[in-house]
């Protein structure tokens, strides 16, 4: 369960992804410091890993319903419980949707990206497909990192966030996903989107016709 209990901070399914080559190189790490990056924080990190950042940023939102399943997932995906709420990312910021992990804070090998926003209630199997499907995709289409990193200080939601706030709701995630121009349909295709999509508007039903205390 994601959020057992109100008041405290959710249960969290963090997914921490690297990719090496066939001699185990780190293929994220860019081997020496680039002197005039975009944005600082991408200073160690590689083209491959910049493309793969930005497919995460952009398609975060169209696969919500696979990182936060439940209707209880979202009473953890709050503000002020260290939880990420919106499309973020930042050289070691640990409440953002996604926490950049390079030098000079780690070593070479170490280089990769904490995607934070999966729940305790989440498939790791689904999860690490859609982040690998939304990478891949930066990659193809050689995105650019179009959200500006947070700096460690920097509240998620705050002034300085400029990335969308992420769905409230079971239900809002999955309308989102199951639209006709959603990345999810991109990655996944379309009978595994009617299908799971499918799944969780029959769980958003039974919440619908559930008598609760409220």
């Amino acid at each position: 369960m994601a959020k057992p209990r109100e008041g405290l901070p959710g249960n969290s399914g963090h997914m921490h992804v690297s990719i090496v080559d066939k001699s185990g190189k780190n293929l994220f790490f860019r081997g020496s410091k680039d002197e005039t990056p975009q944005y600082q924080d991408l200073a160690y990190l590689s083209d491959i890993g910049r493309h793969f950042l930005a497919g995460l940023l952009e398609g975060l939102p169209d696969i919500m319903p696979i990182l936060a399943p439940t209707v209880n997932s979202y009473k953890r995906l709050v503000e002020n419980y260290w939880a990420p709420v919106t499309v973020s990312w930042g050289l070691e910021h640990r409440a953002a949707s996604i926490r950049l992990i390079t030098p000079p804070t780690s070593s070479p090998k170490a280089t990769r990206f904490e995607i934070r926003v999966p729940g305790a209630d989440a498939n790791p199997f689904l999860v690490l497909a859609a982040i690998l499907g939304l990478g891949w995709r930066g990659l193809e289409k050689k995105l650019n990192i179009a959200v500006p990193p947070l700096n460690r200080g920097d509240d998620v939601g705050g002034e300085s966030d400029k990335g969308i706030r992420l769905a409230k709701s079971l239900k809002e995630a999955n309308a989102w996903m199951m639209r006709k121009e959603s990345v999810a349909r991109e990655i996944f295709g379309d009978q595994f989107v009617e299908h799971f999509g499918g799944t969780r508007d029959h769980e958003i039903r039974l919440w619908d016709e559930a008598v609760t205390d409220w």
